[in-house]
């Protein structure tokens, strides 16, 4: 392994990622707080009103990125909890236990702005569309993966069989991405296609974008935080923790 290599090896040590993580938590807090300021500000201010949907179609702008980190986080989850089983590395266990408080929260978001959009454009909060539905179903999947961990007392047995449960569960996520195409659908298609140019107002598009890095560094932060403590609590009873604790009384 070359040393650049084994430089970066070093951090899947829950003792040297703690002071990282810590020193990285600042900066993307500031860039969620800066980008969620932006694109806010873009959404209601400067994106135009939508000749069919009226003012209402701006809840988009939280929408589409909201349901666009709970699948992305989901697939990370699934990484590192593939990571766990191949180099048996605690990190990995603990970052995706960490992700899954916040893929659950966009995923309840996304599912609840959906509901308020459909009120107005379908007349209901909630059809049993196949987006709606498999969206539904990761819900379940993160709260039944973070369920799962809690139910054993093992931790390793734990962080084995929601990492399991992890990658059944991912199948997913390709589902949720590919229903409106798969499926007659009342949910319309994507909002931004890779193949096609948007067919939205360059505002729109920016909107979006930029809402959906303020969602993704506040991802970044709340996670580090979270990992944080999940080290701590991991590692209460190392010497390097105990240092730690005695270096702050």
């Amino acid at each position: 392994m070359s040393s650049s290599g084994i430089h970066w090896f070093k951090y899947s040590s829950p003792a040297s990622f703690y002071p990282v993580a810590g020193r990285l938590i600042p900066w993307f807090t500031a860039l969620a707080v800066v980008f969620g300021v932006a694109g806010l500000y873009v959404s209601f201010f400067v994106a135009p009103t939508d000749f069919r949907q009226g003012e209402a179609y701006r809840i988009m702008f939280i929408h589409v990125p909201a349901a666009w980190m709970s699948m992305f986080i989901y697939v990370v989850m699934a990484v590192y909890a593939t990571a766990g089983f191949v180099w048996n590395t605690r990190l990995s266990s603990m970052m995706a236990r960490s992700l899954a408080p916040t893929g659950a929260l966009f995923t309840f978001i996304a599912l609840w702005t959906g509901s308020f959009w459909g009120k107005p454009m379908w007349g209901t909060w909630w059809v049993w569309d196949a987006r709606l539905t498999s969206e539904l179903i990761l819900l379940f999947l993160y709260i039944g993966y973070m369920s799962l961990y809690a139910a054993i007392e093992e931790p390793r047995r734990a962080a084995r069989a929601s990492g399991l449960f992890a990658l059944v569960g991912v199948i997913n996520v390709p589902i949720i991405y590919f229903s409106v195409q798969w499926w007659n659908t009342l949910h319309q298609g994507a909002s931004i296609s890779f193949k096609n140019a948007p067919t939205m107002a360059a505002s729109m598009l920016t909107a979006i974008v930029v809402m959906t890095l303020c969602f993704w560094m506040y991802s970044i932060a709340v996670v580090l935080t979270r990992v944080r403590a999940e080290i701590l609590e991991q590692e209460r009873h190392t010497t390097w923790v105990e240092a730690l604790v005695r270096e702050q009384r």
